[in-house]
């Protein structure tokens, strides 16, 4: 019998090829991938996929560990949750593809820096997320929309695909103060398109 921590070592080593996969079902082939390496972290890749008129940006790699509670003594190998992010953006407007380093470092925050990345929170890559982006931060969406959950072996819990959601400063100081849900009703009510890569923030008056 192989020891209990070789074992997970090899489940957890399987997930993101089934990982793989779900993204490939749902969105098609990817047409470009890349891969950032981070001190202290696994390998995060990013992979890009077109879709009609939207190119959408998939992490992969975030989900081959649980994350843990950072008040937590000890971290749980094996028990927690685990979740992938996607942006979805138009083509054309802006240099989207140099969002692939934020996007990674988001995707290795869990690792780095303990953190539990869930619906409703802000993420802040302290800096425009491409050149010339008024956006520096994004608000985590509810998953299940675009790429549904991925159900793995027990005891591991699934992969949640979590949509992120550019925000300029502005809106992001406006969602501290009012919340998550009443910002995205504030997208709803004005009609913003949220993969404009050029918009700007919402009227907050």
């Amino acid at each position: 019998m192989p020891r209990t921590d070789e074992f997970y070592a090899r489940r957890m080593a399987d997930v993101l090829p089934l990982v793989e996969a779900r993204l490939r079902t749902a969105l098609g082939e990817p047409d470009a991938r890349a891969a950032v390496t981070f001190l202290g972290a696994d390998r995060v890749e990013v992979l890009r996929f077109h879709e009609g008129g939207v190119v959408r940006y998939a992490t992969l790699g975030m989900s081959a560990q649980p994350m843990s509670d950072p008040t937590a003594v000890l971290a749980d190998p094996v028990r927690g949750p685990r979740a992938e992010l996607l942006l979805s953006v138009r083509p054309g407007g802006a240099d989207t593809d140099k969002v692939l380093r934020p996007l990674a470092v988001l995707a290795a925050s869990p690792q780095v820096e303990g953190v539990v990345v869930a619906p409703g929170a802000s993420l802040d890559v302290g800096g425009p997320l491409w050149p010339g982006a008024a956006f520096t931060s994004v608000l985590v969406a509810e998953p299940g929309g675009l790429v549904e959950d991925l159900d793995l072996d027990e005891p591991l819990d699934p992969v949640r695909f979590l949509p992120l959601l550019p925000m300029t400063p502005n809106e992001a100081a406006w969602k501290r103060v009012h919340g998550a849900q009443a910002l995205q009703e504030r997208w709803l009510t004005n009609g913003t398109d949220l993969r404009d890569p050029s918009r700007t923030s919402v009227p907050l008056d």
